[in-house]
């Protein structure tokens, strides 16, 4: 890496011109000659020669010296920098619930699962050094991708999401939460953190909600809860194709409850935009602490090119009062 350490000095270089300028001027103001001459239609025909040609050169000569002075001031370097980069992650496991309700589609253009999941990989998309995870639940639970930094698998793991069977149809809260402590429970990360989206109410399960949020709590991790849904009736397609209208009420309470007792917040999103800017607002929270340190050894450059400044200097004054010296006015 090369660098200037008093790169302020490269602003003299505009004195560079100045004996380019001063000879310009001083032949310009010139008037006459050096030597008088009876007669001087026989030097008509005399051009000029190589060493009056080669004089022309001694002002650019003086230029570039004065300008290799300047960068030598401006002390050239080379050398290297070396940053280490120190990440704290945070382990995140996203618990999503995946129970029919989710096929309202009052999150336009899409129904909620779907919108949830674009917004899940949009959020997955600006992290960079947190292990993420994946657990969807219905009436049970199931992990979709543990903690990981391989993002490209946790996505194609998400993007495979979809509703449950009729069969395992159900909202399974507290079996969520603790699937995705499960996941967090052997995590030695500083900190740990469950997302739980969900637009039902508990009514399945054998594990109460508010008793896994104190599990969560005990084990040092915290729960993001979010509330899905608009209020009133919205269309839900079935399974068999038939479209009813249906009001789906969420135990707003209870969730609110799971994020207190776990040290975490509580968010409700009734549309697309609501649900985007929930999950950018967690991403401003749950920030990963990264500490650079960097150091640099760098060696000094100058004397290649005062070195050279300096030897046309010579070679300049050498040829001024030798072969170029000029005739005193």
């Amino acid at each position: 890496m090369f660098r200037f350490a008093a790169p302020w000095w490269l602003l003299a270089l505009a004195l560079a011109a100045a004996p380019v300028l001063a000879h310009y001027l001083r032949e310009r103001g010139r008037r006459g000659g050096r030597l008088l001459y009876s007669d001087m239609k026989s030097l008509g025909r005399v051009g000029p020669t190589a060493r009056i040609r080669a004089r022309a050169l001694l002002p650019w000569l003086e230029g570039l010296a004065l300008g290799l002075a300047v960068v030598a001031l401006a002390r050239p370097q080379a050398g290297h920098r070396v940053e280490e980069v120190t990440a704290k992650g945070i382990d995140i496991v996203i618990a999503l619930d995946v129970s029919g309700s989710m096929r309202a589609e009052d999150f336009a253009p899409d129904n909620r699962l779907l919108s949830a999941k674009r917004t899940v990989e949009t959020f997955i998309d600006g992290r960079s050094s947190d292990r993420i995870g994946l657990i969807t639940f219905a009436r049970a639970s199931e992990t979709r991708c543990p903690p990981t930094l391989d993002y490209e698998a946790l996505k194609t793991s998400l993007r495979g999401v979809s509703f449950a069977a009729p069969e395992d149809d159900g909202t399974a809260i507290g079996t969520g939460l603790t699937t995705a402590l499960n996941r967090l429970r052997v995590s030695k990360a500083k900190s740990r953190v469950i997302v739980l989206l969900t637009d039902g109410i508990n009514n399945a399960g054998s594990i109460d909600p508010l008793s896994a949020a104190d599990l969560v709590h005990a084990l040092g991790a915290r729960a993001h809860v979010i509330g899905v849904g608009s209020d009133g009736p919205v269309t839900v397609p079935l399974p068999d194709g038939r479209r009813v209208k249906a009001v789906l009420p969420i135990n707003e309470e209870e969730l609110r409850q799971i994020a207190e007792r776990t040290g975490g917040s509580y968010f409700r999103a009734t549309d697309t935009p609501a649900l985007e800017e929930v999950f950018r607002n967690i991403d401003a929270m749950e920030k990963t602490r990264i500490e650079v340190l960097s150091y640099g050894r760098y060696d000094e450059r100058f004397a290649w090119v005062l070195g050279p400044s300096l030897a046309l200097v010579a070679v300049a004054g050498a040829l001024a009062s030798t072969w170029l010296a000029r005739i005193p006015s």
